[in-house]
C-alpha cells in the first residue's frame, strides 16, 4: 500500500495526496512491486533501499547512498491470530531523500499510526529531523508498552500455573520468553543505531531545538533494554520452576489415584474370595453377607487410617 501525505504551512495536520508531490512523507506498507518502482522513479530512491525492510531478518542500521540516507530500526508488533497475543519485531525504514520522507515496513504499524492519527505532540512532517526523532520516541515508548503487556500476561499464567498439569501454559510462557529475547536484541540494535544518528551530524542536520526529543529516546530506549533483560532473566527462572511444578502435580494426581486402587483393592480381594464356589465361612448363616462386610470394613479403616497419617492423599 502507497499513501503520501504533506503538512501544509498554515495547518497542523497531515493531508492526503493523490500523487507523490516534493516535499511530502510517503508510507510504504508491504508496497507491490509496481509502487516501489513507481516510488524509486520519482524520488530517485534505489529499489534496493526501498526493499532493505521488506526483509523481515534486516538488521538495524543506517545507511548512506549520495544524497540518500537509510535508517533501519526494529518495532515491536503483536500477532493476534492465536488463543494469545504473540510478540515480535519487524524492521521500519526512515528514507531521507531530497525534499521527501520515506517510511516503509512490512505491516500496519502503531508507531506510524500514531503520527497519521495526531496522536504525537508538536509533531510537524515538514521537520525532518524533529520527526526521525519523533519516530524513534514513540518506538521505544511502545517497546515498554509491550513488555508491561508481557510482564502481566506472565504474572496470569503463572497464577494459572499453579493448579495445572497441562502443556499450554508452558507454551504461552515459551512464546513471551521468545518475545523477550527478540525484544532485548532489538533494542540493543536499535540504541547502537541512536548512538550513531546522534554521532552523525553530517548524515542528519541536528537541531538545538529537537534534542530533548533525542535525549528522550535515548533514555526511554534504554530504560526498555534494562525492563527486557529483568523480564527475560526472571521468565528464565520461571520456566525452569513452572515445568517442575506441572510435573509434581502430575506426581500428586498419581499418588492419590495410587492411594484409591489400594483401597478398593481391599473389599475386591475379600469379596472374591467369598464368592468362590467352595465351601467358605459363614456361607450357611443368614447374616454372612454381613459378617463379610464387616471384615472388609475391619480391614480397610486401619488402612485407610495409617495412609491418612502417612499423608498419602
Amino acid at each position: 500500500m502507497l499513501d503520501v501525505y504533506t503538512m501544509p504551512a498554515q495547518s497542523r495536520s497531515l493531508k492526503k495526496l493523490d500523487a507523490i508531490e516534493s516535499g511530502a512523507w510517503i508510507n510504504l506498507e508491504n508496497p507491490s512491486d509496481k509502487e516501489l518502482e513507481e516510488v524509486a522513479r520519482v524520488t530517485g530512491v534505489g529499489e534496493d533501499m526501498l526493499k532493505a525492510a521488506l526483509d523481515e531478518e534486516e538488521r538495524a542500521r543506517i545507511e548512506t547512498d549520495g544524497a540518500n540516507t537509510l535508517i533501519i530500526v526494529d518495532i515491536p508488533i503483536i500477532d493476534d491470530s492465536q488463543d494469545w497475543y504473540v510478540y515480535s519485531t519487524l524492521p521500519l525504514a526512515v528514507i531521507t531523500a531530497g525534499s521527501y520522507f520515506i517510511t516503509v515496513c512490512l505491516r500496519d504499524t502503531t508507531v506510524l499510526s500514531d503520527f497519521l492519527k495526531g496522536r504525537v505532540r508538536n509533531f510537524d512532517a515538514n521537520k525532518r529531523t524533529r520527526f526521525i526523532y519523533q519516530i524513534l520516541y514513540v518506538n521505544a515508548i511502545k517497546f515498554l508498552h509491550c513488555l508491561k503487556q508481557i510482564d502481566r500476561t506472565s504474572n496470569r499464567v503463572q497464577q494459572s500455573l499453579h493448579r495445572s498439569m497441562k502443556n499450554k501454559e508452558l507454551i504461552q510462557l515459551l512464546d513471551l520468553e521468545k518475545a523477550l529475547v527478540y525484544f532485548s536484541t532489538s533494542l540493543n540494535a536499535n540504541q547502537i543505531v541512536i548512538d550513531r544518528l546522534q554521532a552523525m551530524n553530517s548524515v542528519i542536520k541536528h537541531y538545538e531545538e529537537d534534542n530533548d526529543i533525542l535525549d528522550d529516546a535515548i533514555i526511554e530506549n534504554k530504560q526498555a533494554i534494562e525492563m527486557a533483560t529483568i523480564y527475560r532473566d526472571i521468565m528464565s527462572g520461571t520456566m525452569d520452576a513452572f515445568a517442575s511444578v506441572i510435573s509434581n502435580n502430575q506426581n500428586i494426581v498419581m499418588k492419590f489415584l495410587a492411594a484409591i486402587t489400594i483401597i478398593l483393592t481391599i473389599p475386591t480381594i475379600v469379596a472374591s474370595l467369598w464368592g468362590m464356589n467352595v465351601g467358605v465361612p459363614f456361607g450357611n448363616t443368614v447374616w454372612g453377607f454381613w459378617a463379610v462386610v464387616g471384615i472388609i470394613v475391619g480391614i480397610t479403616v486401619p488402612v485407610l487410617i495409617i495412609m491418612i497419617k502417612r499423608k498419602m492423599f
